[in-house]
């Protein structure tokens, strides 16, 4: 094989005034010389922050990358990037995604750097910065941060589904405020993400299930040394890639997406993974529509017992045998012949893999549930589309009509959702509106909307419930989710009234609000369309370049990528 040319080279190789400052500036850090002549330089992005506890402990996970890089010959150089906090930033990490993205693609672009290590872990972190390598397009491996250990609390393994759980019996009395500030110490007990199959857990697993990690980085908690050991692993398999020129376009094809969408489904994955799997697709230029995320997921089971949609931890299914041994109870469904970072194919990492706990991990023929993935409803509510999860949902509600119970934002929604006089019944189809990528702006997490409390003490525990808004993959309920076009982008659901009929039918996929095309009419004339006010800064770029929700929610001007190449020095 040919020796690759290092992009790196055009700075380090470089000789006379050009070269003495890109090299002299780096030798203040203690690197001698011969790290310049012709070493791969691996650049390590770190999203670690204090302010993203799920990523708090990538400061060390960081040294293990760089001792695997500096085994194999490479040279790592560590850098920071926006860190995506879930659980702190306001008004949600959603509007920032595309902003991180942003600052990933030129930091990698405008440096030496041949290949890179990607830390991840918490929500947005992974999908932003894997859509911005992607529009880079170098070698590339992800090594995420790993999932924490399940809580304990009064004698119950808990994790971050309970948090929504934990708040209804708050609600009714049921915790004391001295319990509720217990049960937080309890949950969150050690570094890593959500112990659950949450959105970061999700995101994990579609790294792992797109081919763009080493095997097992899904689900190795973050306490566990074996996550230092896959870390260690992954920095030489990255210099590995650079001498192959391996790069993200070659493993990121159409086929790898269909696995991911079939993964998802096979292990309840967060609604969130619809939106993120679609703007990485559209860096690369595959083309992924929210259909094809139904049309994969269907005659898909749900393989992994974890919550929410099972019972069990992401912990758990890893001693169970992991991703590589859930994906090889559903090979005959995936693309096995494609390549993946490790430079082996997707059935060469599954092959003879085994269940070691058939609890947390079933077969295909005996699945914990027949319905799972991603159900896509569209109607004269959303003709875009709107996005369901089968496995987190309940069943009886799969068909329902019911009359609207109308919040027109999230103010709205906090000012009434609990009030006596709120007209509402377990028949009734909760709607929330303006909280879509435009409107909230960014598309909070809002969409799975607390039961009512009078409907809470009567024994209810889940409702059908539609807005343009995003809910935490920790979250669950027969929530219908992303409806597009959204209320702020002139929607139908900006002009759905209190007491109008909305009809969901999941099995046949629709969900239609009954209310004639001369009633709308005149709606529309009574109330019209107004547009979101400009705003100065990036929430003003935010709101008028965001794509909607079916489109994966990025910027417009951000959709293929620029490549890697830059012509011009800086001196």
């Amino acid at each position: 094989m040919s020796k690759v040319e290092l992009r790196s080279q055009q700075w380090f190789g470089k000789t006379g005034k050009d070269g003495f400052i890109y090299r002299a500036w780096m030798k203040n850090q203690g690197i001698p010389d011969d790290y310049f002549q012709g070493k791969p330089v691996i650049g390590i992005c770190n999203t670690w922050s204090e302010l993203t506890p799920c990523n708090a402990h990538f400061r060390e996970l960081a040294e293990f990358v760089k001792k695997g890089i500096i085994e194999a010959g490479g040279f790592p150089v560590e850098f920071p990037v926006m860190s995506l906090g879930e659980t702190l930033i306001k008004p949600t990490a959603m509007l920032y995604r595309n902003l991180a993205s942003m600052d990933v693609e030129e930091s990698i672009r405008a440096n030496p750097i041949d290949g890179v290590v990607l830390m991840c872990g918490c929500d947005k972190t992974t999908p932003s910065l894997v859509m911005g390598a992607c529009s880079v397009d170098l070698p590339t491996l992800v090594i995420s941060g790993g999932p924490m250990m399940k809580g304990k609390f009064k004698g119950k393994e808990i994790g971050t589904s309970d948090v929504w759980r934990f708040a209804e019996a708050y609600k009714l009395g049921e915790l004391t405020q001295k319990e509720f500030i217990e049960a937080e110490a309890c949950m969150a007990r050690t570094p890593g993400h959500c112990a659950v199959m949450g959105t970061a857990s999700t995101m994990a697993t579609m790294v792992e299930a797109l081919g763009l990690s080493l095997p097992q980085n899904a689900a190795i908690p973050a306490a566990d040394v074996r996550r230092k050991v896959l870390a260690q692993h992954s920095g030489r398999r990255i210099v590995e890639m650079v001498n192959e020129d391996l790069k993200m376009s070659k493993v990121l094809t159409r086929p790898a997406f269909e696995n991911a969408i079939r993964v998802n489904a096979a292990t309840g994955g967060s609604t969130n993974f619809v939106i993120h799997l679609t703007a990485i697709a559209g860096r690369l230029g595959v083309d992924l529509k929210l259909d094809d995320f139904d049309e994969f997921s269907r005659n898909i089971p749900l393989l992994a017992n974890i919550q929410p949609s099972g019972e069990h931890f992401m912990e758990d299914l890893y001693y169970a045998g992991g991703l590589p041994a859930l994906m090889n109870q559903m090979k005959e469904h995936l693309h096995t012949s494609i390549v993946t970072v490790n430079g082996k194919t997707v059935g060469e990492n599954i092959e003879n893999t085994p269940i070691y706990e058939p609890s947390i991990i079933s077969t295909f023929d005996a699945p914990f549930k027949p319905d799972s993935g991603i159900a896509v409803v569209r109607g004269n509510l959303a003709p875009n589309g709107a996005v369901l999860k089968p496995s987190a949902a309940s069943k009886a509600l799969f068909k329902h009509r019911g009359k609207a119970v109308v919040f027109e934002n999230i103010e709205d929604y906090h000012a009434r959702i609990d009030s006596p006089e709120l007209e509402v019944d377990e028949n009734s189809v909760m709607v929330l509106k303006n909280v879509g990528p435009k409107g909230y702006p960014g598309m909070a997490e809002v969409g799975n909307m607390g039961i009512p409390k009078k409907l809470l003490e009567k024994g209810v525990k889940d409702m059908v419930r539609i807005s343009d808004g995003r809910m935490s993959g920790t979250g669950f309920g027969t929530v219908i989710l992303h409806v597009s076009p959204e209320s702020a982008a002139g929607g139908p659901l900006n002009w759905v009234h209190n007491g109008d009929f909305i009809a969901l039918d999941v099995e046949n996929r629709t969900i239609n609000w009954e209310v004639s095309e001369e009633e709308l009419a005149a709606r529309k004339v009574a109330q019209p369309f107004e547009k979101p006010k400009t705003i100065r800064g990036y929430v003003g770029l935010f709101i008028d370049h965001v794509e909607q929700a079916d489109q994966g929610a990025d910027f417009d001007f951000l959709k293929g990528g620029s490549g890697s190449i830059v012509t011009r020095d800086s001196h």
